[in-house]
């Protein structure tokens, strides 16, 4: 029998810091919103990507695999800050008469800036519900497929620079953690060369990679594992779903959700049964009057 398995290609989002999405949040089970993952603005939240990424908080790094950058995602971020856009600033800068215009680090200015100064992109192939019977060695080989989807992501988008590809295994599914950098070119105002998430990820923009990586994916997979599945068909408005570090407590909830489902029918069953029992009382009476 044909497979079919979900996909999911996630682009963080600022929505999650806002009051609604962090009220949203306090009536969780899980205590998250089920918004996708945050968007980048400031060095504190590249530090935040660096600790849950690499799991720098309890220095747990056996299932966690690094397949593209290294075990610094700030310093790769900055790293391709200079690659892209040192040229740029240095000729903004010659060009530049006021000197308290000139910028002195790019990194520093996009930080103290409205801007994101990196994107995230989360990846994942195959829902928990697919992988909690895989065995280690099925599960591993994932990092062929999520190789071929940088790859893929590096052709499909080549002005979204790469800094980072990390793949957790140690979570209900395996899944892939890309940290890159948007680049735009050709600005009329500032430097030629600037980030821009914005201009680059457009609604309609978005839609398009998601249709070509998803696509990519299962060729990938089918290559790598020798079958011939298919993917599962794509929901419109599902460009954001759950956490995939939540879903240990999705489980818990959907439990919880069944035994109140349960109690639920039987209460429904015995205020069947006090309505029955009432309408024989009032014919009871009614034949006594």
């Amino acid at each position: 029998m044909e497979q079919e398995l979900a996909y999911s290609f996630h682009l963080g989002s600022d929505k999650n810091k806002s009051k609604v999405a962090k009220k949203t949040a306090k009536g969780n089970v899980s205590g998250t919103t089920s918004l996708s993952n945050n968007a980048i603005q400031n060095a504190n939240d590249l530090s935040r990507v660096n600790r849950h990424n690499l799991r720098d908080y309890d220095n747990q790094r056996d299932l966690i695999t690094t397949i593209y950058g290294t075990n610094d995602i700030v310093e790769d971020v900055k790293q391709v800050y200079i690659d892209e856009f040192e040229q740029a600033r240095i000729e903004y800068n010659t060009n530049q008469p006021r000197a308290d215009r000139r910028i002195n680090d790019y990194f520093e200015k996009i930080c103290n800036s409205q801007n994101d100064i990196a994107c995230e992109i989360i990846i994942e192939l195959g829902d928990m519900d697919f992988w909690q019977d895989k065995d280690d060695e099925y599960r591993f080989k994932m990092i062929d497929v999520y190789n071929e989807q940088i790859q893929d992501l590096s052709k499909i988008l080549p002005t979204f620079k790469i800094a980072n590809a990390t793949i957790h295994f140690d979570e209900t599914s395996p899944h892939m953690h890309v940290i890159g950098v948007p680049v735009i070119e050709n600005c009329k105002r500032g430097m030629k060369k600037q980030v821009g998430k914005s201009q680059l990820f457009t609604k309609t923009s978005l839609t398009q990679i998601q249709d070509q990586m998803r696509n990519a994916c299962i060729k990938s997979y089918n290559k790598f594992y020798d079958v011939d599945s298919r993917l599962k068909t794509k929901q419109k408005g599902r460009n954001q779903d759950i956490n995939v570090k939540d879903m240990d407590g999705y489980k818990d909830y959907k439990k919880q959700l069944k035994r109140k489902e349960q109690k639920l029918a039987k209460a429904n069953e015995q205020t069947e049964k006090l309505d029955n029992l009432s309408k024989d009382i009032n014919k009871i009476l009614d034949n006594q009057k």
